[in-house]
Protein backbone atom coordinates (compact mmCIF):
# COMPACT_ATOMS: atom_id res chain seq x y z
CA UNK A 1 0.00 0.00 0.00
CA UNK A 2 1.21 3.45 -0.88
CA UNK A 3 -0.12 6.89 0.58
CA UNK A 4 0.68 10.46 -1.11
CA UNK A 5 0.42 13.06 1.25
CA UNK A 6 1.96 15.77 -1.06
CA UNK A 7 -0.99 17.37 -1.76
CA UNK A 8 -1.90 17.82 1.95
CA UNK A 9 1.53 20.23 2.96
CA UNK A 10 1.48 23.58 3.04
CA UNK A 11 3.01 24.05 0.19
CA UNK A 12 -0.30 23.33 -1.48
CA UNK A 13 -3.33 23.63 0.55
CA UNK A 14 -4.58 25.60 3.13
CA UNK A 15 -4.73 23.98 6.18
CA UNK A 16 -1.90 22.01 5.20
CA UNK A 17 1.07 20.60 7.15
CA UNK A 18 4.50 22.31 7.11
CA UNK A 19 7.29 19.18 5.98
CA UNK A 20 8.94 20.84 9.51
CA UNK A 21 6.00 20.28 11.34
CA UNK A 22 5.65 16.37 10.78
CA UNK A 23 9.42 16.02 11.18
CA UNK A 24 8.63 17.50 14.74
CA UNK A 25 5.89 15.21 15.12
CA UNK A 26 7.87 12.33 14.27
CA UNK A 27 9.39 11.80 18.05
CA UNK A 28 5.65 11.49 19.18
CA UNK A 29 4.85 8.36 16.55
CA UNK A 30 8.87 7.01 17.22
CA UNK A 31 7.23 6.60 21.43
CA UNK A 32 3.56 6.35 20.10
CA UNK A 33 4.74 3.27 17.93
CA UNK A 34 6.59 2.05 21.32
CA UNK A 35 3.84 2.04 23.34
CA UNK A 36 1.32 0.04 20.62
CA UNK A 37 3.88 -2.03 20.53
CA UNK A 38 4.22 -2.71 24.10
CA UNK A 39 1.05 -3.18 24.11
CA UNK A 40 0.25 -5.62 21.53
CA UNK A 41 3.04 -7.67 23.56
CA UNK A 42 1.22 -7.73 26.30
CA UNK A 43 -2.23 -8.28 24.74
CA UNK A 44 -3.55 -5.22 25.66
CA UNK A 45 -7.07 -4.73 24.80
CA UNK A 46 -7.54 -2.73 21.80
CA UNK A 47 -3.31 -3.16 20.46
CA UNK A 48 -4.15 -7.07 20.52
CA UNK A 49 -6.32 -6.45 17.50
CA UNK A 50 -3.28 -5.43 15.50
CA UNK A 51 -1.97 -8.96 16.42
CA UNK A 52 -5.23 -10.61 14.82
CA UNK A 53 -3.68 -11.46 10.93
CA UNK A 54 -1.21 -13.48 13.24
CA UNK A 55 -3.62 -15.07 15.59
CA UNK A 56 -6.89 -15.25 13.49
CA UNK A 57 -7.64 -19.19 12.69
CA UNK A 58 -8.78 -19.43 8.96
CA UNK A 59 -8.97 -23.42 9.64
CA UNK A 60 -11.67 -22.88 12.37
CA UNK A 61 -13.47 -20.33 10.49
CA UNK A 62 -13.81 -22.97 7.54
CA UNK A 63 -14.81 -25.92 9.96
CA UNK A 64 -17.25 -23.44 11.70
CA UNK A 65 -19.07 -23.04 8.53
CA UNK A 66 -18.89 -26.32 7.00
CA UNK A 67 -22.54 -27.20 8.09
CA UNK A 68 -24.04 -24.08 6.13
CA UNK A 69 -21.76 -24.51 3.09
CA UNK A 70 -24.60 -25.19 0.80
CA UNK A 71 -26.09 -21.72 1.44
CA UNK A 72 -27.21 -19.76 -1.20
CA UNK A 73 -27.33 -16.86 0.56
CA UNK A 74 -25.74 -15.69 3.68
CA UNK A 75 -27.21 -13.30 6.13
CA UNK A 76 -25.24 -11.45 8.91
CA UNK A 77 -27.19 -10.29 12.29
CA UNK A 78 -24.97 -8.10 14.21
CA UNK A 79 -24.67 -3.86 14.33
CA UNK A 80 -21.84 -1.76 14.08
CA UNK A 81 -18.53 -3.31 14.04
CA UNK A 82 -20.38 -6.72 14.45
CA UNK A 83 -21.59 -6.43 11.08
CA UNK A 84 -19.62 -3.26 8.81
CA UNK A 85 -16.29 -5.69 9.12
CA UNK A 86 -17.87 -8.65 7.34
CA UNK A 87 -20.03 -6.47 4.59
CA UNK A 88 -16.87 -4.27 3.53
CA UNK A 89 -14.55 -8.15 3.14
CA UNK A 90 -17.87 -9.33 0.73
CA UNK A 91 -18.37 -6.00 -0.75
CA UNK A 92 -15.08 -5.60 -1.78
CA UNK A 93 -14.07 -9.37 -2.67
CA UNK A 94 -16.85 -9.27 -5.15
CA UNK A 95 -19.60 -11.55 -6.76
CA UNK A 96 -19.14 -15.58 -5.70
CA UNK A 97 -22.35 -16.94 -5.91
CA UNK A 98 -23.51 -16.77 -2.92
CA UNK A 99 -25.71 -13.51 -1.82
CA UNK A 100 -25.02 -11.81 1.42
CA UNK A 101 -27.13 -9.57 3.23
CA UNK A 102 -27.23 -7.45 6.48
CA UNK A 103 -29.50 -7.05 9.29
CA UNK A 104 -27.57 -4.10 11.05
CA UNK A 105 -30.64 -2.05 11.83
CA UNK A 106 -34.15 -2.90 13.35
CA UNK A 107 -36.39 -0.86 10.72
CA UNK A 108 -39.04 -3.39 10.68
CA UNK A 109 -39.84 -2.82 6.49
CA UNK A 110 -36.31 -3.52 5.94
CA UNK A 111 -36.09 -6.54 7.95
CA UNK A 112 -39.44 -7.85 6.40
CA UNK A 113 -38.50 -6.83 3.05
CA UNK A 114 -34.90 -8.78 3.34
CA UNK A 115 -36.60 -11.77 5.30
CA UNK A 116 -39.00 -12.25 2.02
CA UNK A 117 -36.49 -11.87 -0.45
CA UNK A 118 -34.45 -14.79 0.71
CA UNK A 119 -35.11 -18.26 1.00
CA UNK A 120 -34.60 -18.96 4.21
CA UNK A 121 -33.90 -22.66 3.75
CA UNK A 122 -31.09 -22.10 1.67
CA UNK A 123 -29.78 -18.98 3.80
CA UNK A 124 -26.79 -19.52 6.22
CA UNK A 125 -27.14 -17.10 9.01
CA UNK A 126 -24.21 -15.51 11.33
CA UNK A 127 -25.54 -13.72 14.29
CA UNK A 128 -22.45 -11.41 16.17
CA UNK A 129 -22.77 -10.42 19.39
CA UNK A 130 -19.49 -9.98 21.83
CA UNK A 131 -21.82 -9.72 25.07
CA UNK A 132 -24.55 -11.74 23.72
CA UNK A 133 -27.06 -8.96 24.78
CA UNK A 134 -26.91 -6.29 22.13
CA UNK A 135 -30.64 -5.28 22.10
CA UNK A 136 -30.79 -4.61 18.31
CA UNK A 137 -28.80 -8.14 17.05
CA UNK A 138 -30.72 -9.78 19.50
CA UNK A 139 -34.28 -8.49 18.37
CA UNK A 140 -33.19 -9.33 14.75
CA UNK A 141 -32.41 -12.77 15.54
CA UNK A 142 -35.53 -13.73 17.27
CA UNK A 143 -37.45 -12.31 14.34
CA UNK A 144 -35.60 -13.99 11.91
CA UNK A 145 -35.20 -17.42 14.01
CA UNK A 146 -39.39 -17.19 13.87
CA UNK A 147 -39.27 -16.57 10.50
CA UNK A 148 -37.65 -19.73 9.67
CA UNK A 149 -40.01 -21.81 12.24
CA UNK A 150 -42.84 -20.36 10.39
CA UNK A 151 -41.33 -21.06 6.98
CA UNK A 152 -40.84 -25.20 8.61
CA UNK A 153 -36.94 -24.50 8.31
CA UNK A 154 -35.23 -25.53 11.33
CA UNK A 155 -32.95 -22.64 12.29
CA UNK A 156 -30.28 -24.92 14.07
CA UNK A 157 -29.33 -26.23 11.25
CA UNK A 158 -28.69 -22.99 9.71
CA UNK A 159 -26.85 -20.85 12.22
CA UNK A 160 -23.29 -19.77 13.04
CA UNK A 161 -22.88 -17.89 16.40
CA UNK A 162 -20.08 -15.07 16.77
CA UNK A 163 -20.04 -14.36 20.31
CA UNK A 164 -18.05 -13.89 23.92
CA UNK A 165 -17.24 -16.68 26.13
CA UNK A 166 -20.33 -16.22 27.82
CA UNK A 167 -24.05 -14.55 27.90
CA UNK A 168 -26.93 -15.18 26.48
CA UNK A 169 -25.72 -16.21 22.93
CA UNK A 170 -23.27 -18.86 24.00
CA UNK A 171 -25.78 -20.16 26.72
CA UNK A 172 -28.09 -20.55 23.33
CA UNK A 173 -25.22 -22.26 20.88
CA UNK A 174 -24.37 -24.97 23.89
CA UNK A 175 -28.06 -25.09 23.97
CA UNK A 176 -29.06 -26.24 20.42
CA UNK A 177 -25.01 -27.41 19.27
CA UNK A 178 -24.53 -24.50 16.92
CA UNK A 179 -21.24 -23.50 15.47
CA UNK A 180 -20.16 -21.12 18.03
CA UNK A 181 -16.78 -18.83 16.88
CA UNK A 182 -15.22 -16.58 20.31
CA UNK A 183 -15.10 -13.16 19.56
CA UNK A 184 -11.38 -12.09 19.88
CA UNK A 185 -10.43 -11.07 23.68
CA UNK A 186 -8.82 -8.15 22.61
CA UNK A 187 -10.34 -6.30 20.08
CA UNK A 188 -13.36 -4.55 20.06
CA UNK A 189 -15.78 -4.63 17.20
CA UNK A 190 -14.62 -2.16 14.84
CA UNK A 191 -11.41 -3.64 15.09
CA UNK A 192 -12.17 -7.12 14.52
CA UNK A 193 -13.21 -7.33 10.54
CA UNK A 194 -9.86 -9.39 10.32
CA UNK A 195 -11.51 -12.22 13.10
CA UNK A 196 -14.45 -14.56 13.50
CA UNK A 197 -16.48 -11.28 13.52
CA UNK A 198 -15.46 -10.40 9.63
CA UNK A 199 -14.82 -13.39 8.03
CA UNK A 200 -17.28 -15.75 8.59
CA UNK A 201 -19.94 -14.85 5.61
CA UNK A 202 -16.43 -14.54 3.20
CA UNK A 203 -15.83 -17.95 4.48
CA UNK A 204 -19.45 -19.47 3.57
CA UNK A 205 -18.73 -17.06 -0.04
CA UNK A 206 -15.62 -19.19 -0.79
CA UNK A 207 -13.29 -16.35 -0.54
CA UNK A 208 -9.99 -16.35 0.06
CA UNK A 209 -9.73 -15.20 3.92
CA UNK A 210 -5.79 -16.93 4.13
CA UNK A 211 -4.78 -13.73 1.65
CA UNK A 212 -6.49 -11.46 3.07
CA UNK A 213 -4.93 -12.27 6.68
CA UNK A 214 -1.80 -12.16 4.55
CA UNK A 215 -2.34 -8.88 2.96
CA UNK A 216 -2.78 -7.60 6.68
CA UNK A 217 0.05 -9.29 7.95
CA UNK A 218 2.47 -7.29 5.02
CA UNK A 219 1.09 -4.43 6.31
CA UNK A 220 2.34 -5.44 9.63
CA UNK A 221 5.82 -5.29 8.35
CA UNK A 222 5.97 -1.84 6.77
CA UNK A 223 5.40 -0.23 10.55
CA UNK A 224 8.12 1.40 11.89
CA UNK A 225 8.91 3.88 14.57
CA UNK A 226 8.70 6.32 12.03
CA UNK A 227 6.02 8.30 9.81
CA UNK A 228 8.41 8.51 6.78
CA UNK A 229 8.90 4.59 6.68
CA UNK A 230 5.22 3.29 7.88
CA UNK A 231 2.23 4.40 5.32
CA UNK A 232 -0.20 3.72 7.97
CA UNK A 233 1.43 6.02 10.41
CA UNK A 234 1.74 8.17 8.36
CA UNK A 235 -1.75 8.82 7.01
CA UNK A 236 -2.74 8.61 10.95
CA UNK A 237 -0.35 11.69 11.63
CA UNK A 238 -0.83 13.49 9.29
CA UNK A 239 -5.21 13.54 9.88
CA UNK A 240 -4.25 14.27 13.20
CA UNK A 241 -2.00 17.13 12.18
CA UNK A 242 -4.42 18.47 9.96
CA UNK A 243 -6.97 18.38 12.20
CA UNK A 244 -4.97 20.06 14.79
CA UNK A 245 -4.93 22.69 12.10
CA UNK A 246 -8.62 23.02 11.03
CA UNK A 247 -9.40 20.32 8.84
CA UNK A 248 -12.38 18.86 11.36
CA UNK A 249 -13.95 16.72 8.73
CA UNK A 250 -12.79 13.69 6.99
CA UNK A 251 -14.03 12.55 3.89
CA UNK A 252 -13.48 8.94 2.74
CA UNK A 253 -13.90 8.53 -1.19
CA UNK A 254 -12.44 5.39 -2.65
CA UNK A 255 -12.94 5.09 -6.42
CA UNK A 256 -13.84 1.81 -6.64
CA UNK A 257 -17.50 0.59 -5.96
CA UNK A 258 -16.90 -2.32 -4.16
CA UNK A 259 -15.17 -0.35 -1.21
CA UNK A 260 -17.98 1.94 -0.65
CA UNK A 261 -18.81 -0.15 2.48
CA UNK A 262 -15.18 0.51 3.46
CA UNK A 263 -15.70 3.95 3.97
CA UNK A 264 -19.25 3.28 6.09
CA UNK A 265 -16.39 0.99 7.86
CA UNK A 266 -13.93 4.02 8.14
CA UNK A 267 -16.41 6.51 9.32
CA UNK A 268 -17.41 3.84 12.74
CA UNK A 269 -13.59 3.37 12.92
CA UNK A 270 -12.57 6.38 13.31
CA UNK A 271 -15.73 8.55 14.78
CA UNK A 272 -16.38 5.31 17.57
CA UNK A 273 -12.25 5.56 18.52
CA UNK A 274 -11.62 9.02 18.65
CA UNK A 275 -14.48 11.17 18.92
CA UNK A 276 -13.74 12.09 22.65
CA UNK A 277 -12.62 14.60 24.78
CA UNK A 278 -14.57 17.81 22.94
CA UNK A 279 -12.43 16.29 20.01
CA UNK A 280 -11.30 14.26 16.79
CA UNK A 281 -12.51 14.31 13.51
CA UNK A 282 -15.91 14.34 11.90
CA UNK A 283 -15.57 11.16 8.85
CA UNK A 284 -17.91 11.57 5.94
CA UNK A 285 -18.94 8.92 3.52
CA UNK A 286 -18.08 9.47 -0.42
CA UNK A 287 -18.17 7.26 -3.08
CA UNK A 288 -15.91 7.77 -6.66
CA UNK A 289 -16.52 9.57 -9.32
CA UNK A 290 -20.29 9.57 -8.45
CA UNK A 291 -20.22 12.25 -5.49
CA UNK A 292 -17.85 14.06 -7.72
CA UNK A 293 -21.57 14.80 -9.35
CA UNK A 294 -22.70 16.13 -5.51
CA UNK A 295 -20.13 16.42 -2.77
CA UNK A 296 -17.25 18.08 -4.05
CA UNK A 297 -18.50 21.65 -4.69
CA UNK A 298 -18.57 21.56 -0.93
CA UNK A 299 -14.69 20.46 -0.62
CA UNK A 300 -13.34 22.38 -3.23
CA UNK A 301 -15.74 25.56 -2.63
CA UNK A 302 -16.72 25.35 0.38
CA UNK A 303 -15.46 26.39 4.32
CA UNK A 304 -11.60 25.07 4.50
CA UNK A 305 -12.56 22.47 7.22
CA UNK A 306 -11.97 19.42 5.70
CA UNK A 307 -9.32 16.86 3.81
CA UNK A 308 -10.06 14.44 1.45
CA UNK A 309 -8.88 10.86 1.24
CA UNK A 310 -9.13 9.17 -2.36
CA UNK A 311 -8.43 5.66 -2.71
CA UNK A 312 -8.17 3.46 -5.20
CA UNK A 313 -6.41 0.03 -6.96
CA UNK A 314 -3.50 0.59 -9.69
CA UNK A 315 -4.98 -2.17 -11.20
CA UNK A 316 -8.83 -2.94 -12.54
CA UNK A 317 -10.86 -5.25 -14.99
CA UNK A 318 -11.32 -2.92 -17.57
CA UNK A 319 -14.51 -2.64 -19.64
CA UNK A 320 -14.04 -1.09 -23.34
CA UNK A 321 -16.10 2.21 -24.27
CA UNK A 322 -17.69 1.00 -27.82
CA UNK A 323 -16.96 3.52 -30.84
CA UNK A 324 -19.76 6.38 -31.36
CA UNK A 325 -20.54 8.39 -34.28
CA UNK A 326 -21.66 10.77 -32.06
CA UNK A 327 -18.88 14.05 -32.92
CA UNK A 328 -18.87 15.12 -29.63
CA UNK A 329 -18.26 12.16 -27.55
CA UNK A 330 -15.74 10.58 -29.93
CA UNK A 331 -13.21 11.35 -27.13
CA UNK A 332 -14.58 8.14 -25.16
CA UNK A 333 -14.11 5.68 -28.08
CA UNK A 334 -11.30 3.16 -27.74
CA UNK A 335 -10.92 4.11 -23.82
CA UNK A 336 -11.89 2.28 -20.89
CA UNK A 337 -14.35 2.72 -18.06
CA UNK A 338 -11.62 1.92 -15.70
CA UNK A 339 -9.32 4.49 -17.83
CA UNK A 340 -11.99 7.25 -17.26
CA UNK A 341 -12.24 5.86 -13.86
CA UNK A 342 -9.11 6.69 -13.04
CA UNK A 343 -9.20 10.07 -15.09
CA UNK A 344 -12.14 10.97 -12.87
CA UNK A 345 -9.76 10.28 -9.70
CA UNK A 346 -6.72 12.48 -11.38
CA UNK A 347 -9.35 15.28 -12.04
CA UNK A 348 -10.77 15.17 -8.23
CA UNK A 349 -7.16 14.89 -7.13
CA UNK A 350 -5.64 18.04 -9.40
CA UNK A 351 -9.38 20.09 -8.53
CA UNK A 352 -8.90 20.27 -5.11
CA UNK A 353 -5.18 20.82 -4.82
CA UNK A 354 -5.71 23.84 -7.34
CA UNK A 355 -7.95 25.16 -5.12
CA UNK A 356 -5.59 24.76 -2.26
CA UNK A 357 -7.63 21.94 -0.46
CA UNK A 358 -5.54 19.02 1.07
CA UNK A 359 -5.80 15.59 -0.07
CA UNK A 360 -4.26 12.27 0.42
CA UNK A 361 -3.88 9.37 -2.41
CA UNK A 362 -4.12 5.97 -0.83
CA UNK A 363 -3.57 3.31 -3.96
CA UNK A 364 -2.92 -0.61 -3.16
CA UNK A 365 -1.96 -2.82 -6.24
CA UNK A 366 -5.44 -4.61 -6.45
CA UNK A 367 -8.66 -4.55 -4.76
CA UNK A 368 -8.09 -8.59 -3.81
CA UNK A 369 -8.05 -10.36 -0.85
CA UNK A 370 -4.20 -9.32 -0.01
CA UNK A 371 -4.78 -5.85 -1.19
CA UNK A 372 -8.02 -5.30 1.15
CA UNK A 373 -5.90 -6.88 3.65
CA UNK A 374 -3.26 -4.14 3.96
CA UNK A 375 -5.90 -1.58 4.08
CA UNK A 376 -8.07 -2.90 6.46
CA UNK A 377 -5.16 -3.32 8.67
CA UNK A 378 -3.62 -0.18 7.73
CA UNK A 379 -6.27 1.80 8.68
CA UNK A 380 -7.04 0.56 12.08
CA UNK A 381 -3.17 0.94 12.94
CA UNK A 382 -3.49 4.63 11.40
CA UNK A 383 -6.10 4.78 14.00
CA UNK A 384 -4.44 3.41 16.89
CA UNK A 385 -1.69 6.02 16.17
CA UNK A 386 -3.99 8.84 15.91
CA UNK A 387 -5.70 7.69 19.40
CA UNK A 388 -2.02 8.19 20.88
CA UNK A 389 -1.44 11.61 19.08
CA UNK A 390 -5.07 12.81 20.67
CA UNK A 391 -3.96 11.18 23.99
CA UNK A 392 -7.54 9.49 24.10
CA UNK A 393 -8.70 6.37 24.87
CA UNK A 394 -9.09 4.46 21.65
CA UNK A 395 -10.67 1.45 22.62
CA UNK A 396 -13.75 2.58 24.64
CA UNK A 397 -17.07 3.94 23.72
CA UNK A 398 -19.02 5.46 26.48
CA UNK A 399 -20.84 7.67 24.63
CA UNK A 400 -22.59 4.87 22.58
CA UNK A 401 -23.01 2.57 26.06
CA UNK A 402 -25.50 5.56 27.17
CA UNK A 403 -27.17 5.14 24.35
CA UNK A 404 -27.92 1.16 25.17
CA UNK A 405 -28.54 1.83 28.59
CA UNK A 406 -31.21 4.48 27.43
CA UNK A 407 -32.63 2.28 25.46
CA UNK A 408 -32.73 -1.06 27.47
CA UNK A 409 -34.19 0.83 29.87
CA UNK A 410 -36.88 2.07 27.59
CA UNK A 411 -37.89 -1.35 26.69
CA UNK A 412 -38.28 -2.62 30.27
CA UNK A 413 -34.74 -4.31 30.53
CA UNK A 414 -33.68 -2.55 33.46
CA UNK A 415 -33.45 0.71 35.09
CA UNK A 416 -31.56 3.12 34.15
CA UNK A 417 -30.79 6.82 34.97
CA UNK A 418 -30.33 7.26 31.06
CA UNK A 419 -33.72 6.03 30.24
CA UNK A 420 -35.43 8.81 32.72
CA UNK A 421 -33.27 11.61 30.76
CA UNK A 422 -35.76 10.86 28.06
CA UNK A 423 -38.83 12.09 29.91
CA UNK A 424 -36.51 15.32 30.05
CA UNK A 425 -36.23 15.87 26.43
CA UNK A 426 -36.60 19.96 25.93
CA UNK A 427 -39.67 20.62 23.32
CA UNK A 428 -40.55 23.06 21.08
CA UNK A 429 -43.09 21.57 18.28
CA UNK A 430 -44.01 23.32 15.29
CA UNK A 431 -47.43 21.93 13.70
Amino acid sequence: MQVDIGNALAAVAEPGVEESALEALDGRVADAHERIEAGRDRDEFGYAALNLPHTADPEAIRTAVEPVSDADAVLTVGIGGSALGAATVTTALGPAGVDHRVLDNVDPAHVRATLDELSLADTAVQVVSRSGTTAETLANFLVVRDAMDRAGVDWAERTVVTTGTDGPLRALADEHGLPALSTPEGAPGRFSALSTVGLVPAAVRGHDIEALLAGARAADTEQSGSLFDAPAYAYGALSYALDERGAGTSVMMPYAEGLEPFAEWFAQLWAESLGKNGGGQTPVRALGATDQHSQLQLYRAGPRDKFVTLVRPRERPERPVPDTDIEALSYLGGTGLGALLDAEFEATEASLAAAGRPSVRIEIDRLDAHGLGELLYSMEAACILAGELYDVETFTQPAVEWGKRAARGLLGGSDSPEADAVADKHRFVVE
